[in-house]
């Protein structure tokens, strides 16, 4: 039986490919009180598992779309810090994998995060079979884990939440024409300025439901919860994303 992927992180394998590489924490990745924002760190994890990608020689690199991603920050990098990452493959399925990846700073930073990524044919936009390619470089790291993309996260905004307008920029857009990934963060360190922050050790979870196109304008959703926030972008009726932040120790997913 397959688990819900990006629902735990695993800890680093005992064999199989695991790459790194050194990044410093720069002014465009912090807020205002210096702390890594949860949007840097979605392009972190965007960034390197393309550089291992391109490191591999895997023939195609760009052909991979977020599903959901978790992210546990223990203490937050903060502005100037050097930050070492790693990451390796941690499950699989027949469309989809599961990328785990550590972020550990020099002055005590510490995140770590698991996404799941479905391999898609960027020219038809569908998602298809992992080629053997794919086993030959990660599978080892994986073990055999089998891991579903199912959605964890309540889909429907309960009523009486905040709502505001959150129109999508063209530096929101990446070469595809899609709303990068790491954007759809942004609104969430909105609302944890506008309903209180959630200090570290916390928990964070997205998930991508449609696309995000420039119109309809979206609109983000969001309530108090559990010690933190929920949050939903939609576009239209339609909900494009839905987050969740958490004290560590909080409310758990689904409920």
């Amino acid at each position: 039986m397959a688990d819900p992927g990006a629902a735990v992180l695993l800890p680093r394998p005992g064999s199989g490919r695991l790459f790194a590489a050194g990044r410093r924490v720069r002014l465009g990745d912090v807020s205002t009180e210096g702390r890594l924002r949860l949007d840097a760190v979605a392009r972190y994890l965007q960034d390197i598992a393309r550089d291992d990608s391109v490191d591999a020689g895997y023939p195609d690199p760009e052909g991979w779309v977020v599903r959901r991603t978790l992210i546990e920050v223990t203490q937050s990098p903060r502005f100037g810090e050097q930050l070492d990452l790693f990451t390796w493959c941690s499950g699989y399925g027949w469309r989809w994998v599961e990328r785990r990846t550590e972020i550990r700073g020099g002055a005590g930073g510490a995140v770590d995060a698991a996404s799941v990524w479905v391999h898609v044919d960027v020219g038809a936009g569908t998602a298809r079979r992992l080629p053997e390619e794919f086993y030959e470089i990660w599978g080892e790291a994986a073990a055999g884990r089998r891991i579903s993309p199912r959605a964890l996260l309540p889909a429907e905004a309960p009523a009486g939440s905040d709502r505001f307008p959150w129109p999508v920029r063209v530096a929101d857009l990446d070469t595809f024409g899609h709303v990068n990934n790491a954007v759809h963060w942004a609104p969430v360190e909105e609302v944890l300025a506008r309903l209180g922050p959630v200090p570290a050790p916390l928990r964070a979870e997205l998930e991508h439901r449609s696309p995000l196109r420039p119109e309809p304008a979206g609109e983000v959703w969001a309530a108090r919860a559990g010690g933190g926030i929920d949050m939903w972008l939609a576009a239209g009726a339609e909900v494009a994303t839905v987050a969740r932040v958490r004290p560590v120790g909080g409310r758990p997913s689904g409920t």
